[in-house]
């Protein structure tokens, strides 16, 4: 596993954030040069409240990328999707300021893990989508997914968005995060997402993260 790598969720909310620093955590017990990358965060003034849970997962402070916001470059204080909380705060978001950011970090990390906001579809702008951006920049995909009512369906519409793309899927992490609500149908969206995981994207890798993991 080496370059950047952008982890996405088939919502919100489902745990996207803890498995960003959970999977830095294991690539830095592995010897490798890993950080984490929130290039939009909203809902926050100053710091990246990601970027902390990342750190406080790796089990390192905040690095000088982070002090000089490289792994941090948008932050917009109302609480909404990129494109929407840019307009309510009255500037435009910077993509070229969040690409050379994004580049710099991979010159001095061997592994950059960009954790976006919601999902593959939601705006950065009026004009483009998330998964417009992680095609243009060519980066292969971990998406995150569990057992919660609803898994299924936007799994696979992810997948079907990641294949419109010609987008690399490069793994699934299924968070057991939400297993509690309903176990009969957590293990059978397990079961099954494993199953077409390896018919639609047989080169991707499954993960799964325990509920004991999330902070």
């Amino acid at each position: 596993m080496k370059g950047v790598y952008f982890v996405s969720g088939i919502d919100t909310d489902i745990g996207k954030t803890v498995a960003t620093g959970m999977l830095a955590k294991q690539l830095l017990q592995q010897g490798k040069s890993v950080i984490t990358q929130k290039p939009v965060q909203t809902g926050c003034q100053d710091i990246a409240e990601d970027i902390a849970v990342h750190r406080k997962i790796m089990g390192i402070p905040m690095q000088e990328a982070d002090k000089r916001r490289l792994t941090m470059p948008e932050i917009f204080s109302y609480p909404a999707s990129p494109h929407l909380a840019a307009r309510l705060d009255g500037r435009a978001l910077d993509l070229d300021k969040i690409r050379t950011a994004t580049q710099e970090l991979a010159a001095q990390y061997e592994i950059v893990l960009v954790e976006g906001a919601g999902g593959l579809m939601v705006p950065l702008t009026e004009k483009l989508l998330t998964i417009d951006y992680i095609q243009q920049q060519a980066y292969p995909v971990i998406l995150v997914t569990s057992g919660r009512l609803g898994s299924i369906n936007h799994t696979l519409l992810s997948f079907a968005a990641l294949k419109q793309y010609g987008i690399r899927l490069h793994s699934l992490v299924f968070n057991h995060i939400h297993d509690s609500r309903d176990a009969h149908i957590a293990q059978y969206s397990l079961s099954y997402l494993k199953c077409r995981l390896k018919a639609d994207f047989s080169e991707a890798e499954w993960m799964e993260l325990a509920k004991t993991d999330a902070v």
